[in-house]
């Protein structure tokens, strides 16, 4: 995450950065809703297979997997790692019957078309930006600096509605 990108450029000082982070990141679910605790919570695997043996085994494999793929050095998502853990965990738990194929299909296809409808808009909206700005006199920085302020809130806000969210379908998986 790019949080400390205000704090360098001094549009925001660490202290307000972090109050705007963490306020975002506890208002972002409630702007934009709780899907993905839910797709977690219900949709990918069933509930009453669920034991704290299995959310346990669940845990620590996907807790392995990130610690050994951020070893390597290799790129990976702490929510398909959770995902994969939980599918791992109740299939010898309870077989095959117990995954939800329609939320597994609902993760794969955010996983691969995430990064591509990212890079389209990150395309069009630096090319956007470039063609705004090509004439600009140095005063365009501090423009710059005041929308770090909403880019930061932004992804705050994106991050408490997404990844976030994976501890509040693991807490709603425990609690069932």
């Amino acid at each position: 995450m790019r949080y400390s990108q205000p704090i360098s450029s001094r549009a925001l000082s660490p202290r307000v950065a972090l109050g705007l982070t963490a306020v975002s990141n506890f208002i972002g679910p409630l702007i934009f809703g709780v899907a993905v605790a839910n797709t977690i919570g219900h949709e990918v695997v069933a509930a009453d297979t669920i034991s704290t043996q299995v959310l346990l085994a669940a845990l620590a494999s996907a807790i392995l997997w990130n610690l050994l793929t951020w070893y390597l050095g290799f790129p990976s998502s702490s929510s398909h790692a959770l995902i994969g853990g939980f599918v791992g965990a109740v299939v010898p738990a309870a077989g095959w019957q117990a995954i939800h194929l329609p939320g597994i299909e609902k993760i794969l296809i955010a996983l691969f078309a995430s990064p591509i409808i990212g890079l389209v808009f990150g395309f069009i909206t630096l090319r956007i930006i470039l063609l705004l700005s090509w004439k600009a006199t140095p005063r365009i920085n501090k423009f710059f600096r005041r929308i770090q302020v909403v880019t930061a809130i932004a992804l705050s806000l994106s991050h408490g509605t997404n990844d976030a969210q994976k501890t509040m379908g693991i807490i709603t998986l425990a609690l069932v």
